[in-house]
Formats: C-alpha cells, sequence, structure tokens
C-alpha cells in the first residue's frame, strides 16, 4: 500500500532527515556574501549534502565557479545542472577514468592528480573518447593523505601534465582539512596561512615556469575566511556549511544548524532515561555523539543500531511517542546513510528531496 505523504513533522516516519529551509538559505546567503566581491570564489563541496536541489539553490545564490564533487557518481548526478565541475579527489581505475571522458563532453570536466600514473590513465581514457580533461595538481599542504608536497615536485608532475595528451593542466589544489577543527581562532589562521602560503608558492612556481595554473583551489567550512583572504587562493571548496554539524557548530563560523535527524521517543523505562528510534545506523558518530536539541538538560550517552539514549532531568516533560531532534556530528557520512530530506518550513513538510548520490555502490 502506497504510503501518504506526511505534511507535518509528527507525520514524517522516523528515523529521517530534516532540513529547515529557512535556516539553509540564510546559510547559503551569508557564505555567498563573503565570496561576492571575490576575486576568490566559491565551488561548494556537493559531497556534504548529494542533493541536487541544495545544490541548485547554492548556485543560484550565486559567488560560485561550479561545483566540487568526491566521486565520479557525484559528478554524474550534477553535471546536467552545472557546467563546471571539479572531482577534488585522484581517479585511477579505467572503467572511472572511461566515465570522467564522457562527463568531459558535457562540460568542463577537473579532476585531481598527484601521480605519473594518475596523469597516464585519465590521458589514456580522454584520448579514446576524443576529448581533453582538466587536471589540478594535489598538493599536500599538511592533511598527509594524497597530495604532492609543495614545491619542486608540484612542477615536475605539473610540466608531465602539459605532455600528456588528452590532459590540459588547469592548476593545483590543496585541502587543510586538518586545521579545520583547531579551535583557537588565532591558532587556526596562523596554521592555515601557512598551509595556503605553500600552496600559493607552488602556484607561482609553475607560471615562473611558463606552466598553467589559472585555479589554485582549497579550503572548506572551517577554514573560507581565512583561506578566502590568502592573495593567490582563486575558489574555496566548502561544503558542510549549508547544513552545519555539531562538530563545525564549535567553531566562530557563522552558520546555523540546518538539518537534524528526527526520531520517536519510544520507551522511557526510568525518569532519567528515555530512548529514541534513531542509533548509528541513521547517523555516524565519528566526531562524536549527536546533540539533543529542545530536550533542556538532555545529553545522548549511547548509539546502537537502532537507538539513542539520552539521558534527560527527572522533571523532563518528554513522553513516549514525542518527536526529538539529534543534531549529528558529522554532515557528509550521516547525510549518505538516508534516501531524502524532508524539508520543512515551519514544522510544515513543504517538500522531498531525493539524496540522489547516496550510498557505496558498483557506479560509485
Amino acid at each position: 500500500m502506497a504510503r501518504q505523504r506526511p505534511t507535518h513533522l509528527t507525520e514524517i516516519p522516523t528515523p529521517a532527515l530534516v532540513v529547515d529551509v529557512a535556516a539553509m538559505e540564510r546559510n547559503i546567503k551569508r557564505m555567498a556574501e563573503f565570496f561576492k566581491d571575490g576575486p576568490c570564489r566559491l565551488r561548494p563541496h556537493f559531497k556534504a549534502h548529494k542533493t541536487p536541489e541544495i545544490a541548485r539553490r547554492q548556485l543560484a545564490g550565486g559567488s560560485c565557479s561550479g561545483l566540487t564533487c568526491a566521486t565520479v557518481s557525484e559528478a554524474e548526478t550534477v553535471i546536467g545542472m552545472c557546467e563546471d565541475v571539479l572531482i577534488a579527489n585522484e581517479v585511477i581505475d579505467p572503467v572511472k577514468c572511461a566515465r570522467v571522458a564522457q562527463l568531459a563532453h558535457r562540460g568542463r570536466l577537473t579532476i585531481a592528480v598527484d601521480s605519473s600514473a594518475g596523469l597516464e590513465a585519465i590521458g589514456r581514457a580522454a584520448r579514446d573518447a576524443a576529448v581533453s580533461v582538466g587536471v589540478l595538481v594535489d598538493v599536500n599542504v599538511g592533511q598527509m593523505r594524497c597530495g604532492v608536497r609543495p614545491g619542486h615536485g608540484v612542477v615536475r608532475l605539473a610540466r608531465q601534465a602539459a605532455e600528456v595528451a588528452g590532459v590540459e593542466l588547469r592548476g593545483v589544489m590543496g585541502y587543510e582539512g586538518h586545521l579545520m577543527g583547531v579551535g583557537d581562532r588565532k591558532e587556526r589562521e596562523l596554521r592555515t596561512r601557512e598551509a595556503m602560503g605553500g600552496l600559493v608558492e607552488s602556484a607561482e612556481m609553475l607560471r615562473a615556469e611558463g606552466l598553467a595554473c589559472d585555479v589554485v583551489s582549497g579550503g572548506g567550512t572551517g577554514t573560507y575566511d581565512i583561506s578566502g583572504r590568502v592573495p593567490g587562493i582563486t575558489e574555496i571548496q566548502a561544503g558542510s556549511y549549508v547544513v552545519m554539524d555539531s562538530d563545525y557548530g564549535q567553531l566562530d563560523v557563522p552558520f546555523e544548524q540546518a538539518f537534524w535527524v528526527l526520531g520517536t521517543v519510544i520507551s522511557r523505562p526510568e525518569t532519567t532515561r528515555l530512548v529514541a528510534d534513531c542509533g548509528h545506523k541513521s547517523m555516524t558518530k565519528d566526531h562524536g555523539l549527536p546533540v539533543v536539541r529542545d530536550l533542556s538538560g538532555g545529553t545522548v550517552v549511547s548509539l546502537n543500531d537502532e537507538h539513542a539514549t539520552i539521558h534527560v532531568p527527572d522533571d523532563c516533560p518528554a513522553r513516549i511517542g514525542d518527536r526529538v531532534f539529534l543534531r549529528p556530528s558529522h554532515t557528509d557520512p550521516t547525510i549518505n546513510l538516508h534516501d531524502a530530506f524532508y524539508a520543512l518550513e515551519n514544522d510544515r513538510v513543504v517538500d522531498i528531496w531525493p539524496i540522489a548520490a547516496r550510498g557505496y555502490h558498483e557506479h560509485r
């Protein structure tokens, strides 16, 4: 039997993801305002929410150079709505490289590379498809993940990129993800400027060698207003700002929490303990346990597969059947667990937004 579409949050089957549309729109406006006078632009990261409707609103908000994606399937999801897409990740698998090359027929497509093998893989696919794929040399600015160390290694790889048929060198990128959660503002500023300084210096070295370097890309929600003011940085890849989470909420960034996991109280076995029907199959806890909204003194003490156990004061008025809002600690992997957002305005369900690029599957 077909389910009736909910019209109010009390009718939403739980656990579920809900988004406050007005709060999200304010976040989009604040970020766009920061970048509106340039020269640095915003390239929102689609991986944060994987939702075409949110991406559409981000692009409509202005100040964007395009969209950032983490996977080929994400790029396939957005290429029809955005003509300039960056896959800020290395792509090596021949099948995926072929898919990237096909995407380049539909728009300006750029990927990250940090090795000769990566260059050859994407170059081969591009030649087979009779197309040109853009590349950014991925620079390790301290995250210690992918990337070439700043300096001469970047120049060497860029020089190789300039010689590979099917590849167009467009610049460099570096993600200072290790600095996003630094709580002390002065320390975060100092270390971010140092990290981005290495990226900008590498870009200048490319230009000094006569190599193309129009794009210098990096940044995130925790450092957008620092990296975005470093001379030479051309775009920022922030993503979580649009809906936020409890981890970023501890920082001095001007964005509101706009999404929650909605649950239902299914048990109150003791006056100081509630149990809701939303465990770690509906939200992740890799950055910590979620934070309870609207229950004064309520604290999540554990997550199991399908349960959130919440400690509350004796006089907490919550009853079995009541709805609870939990603020996840990490946006991206939590959203990836769900099929859709319930879009709310004043607790009314105004739309349901498919999370079209969610999941981990063979076409990723």
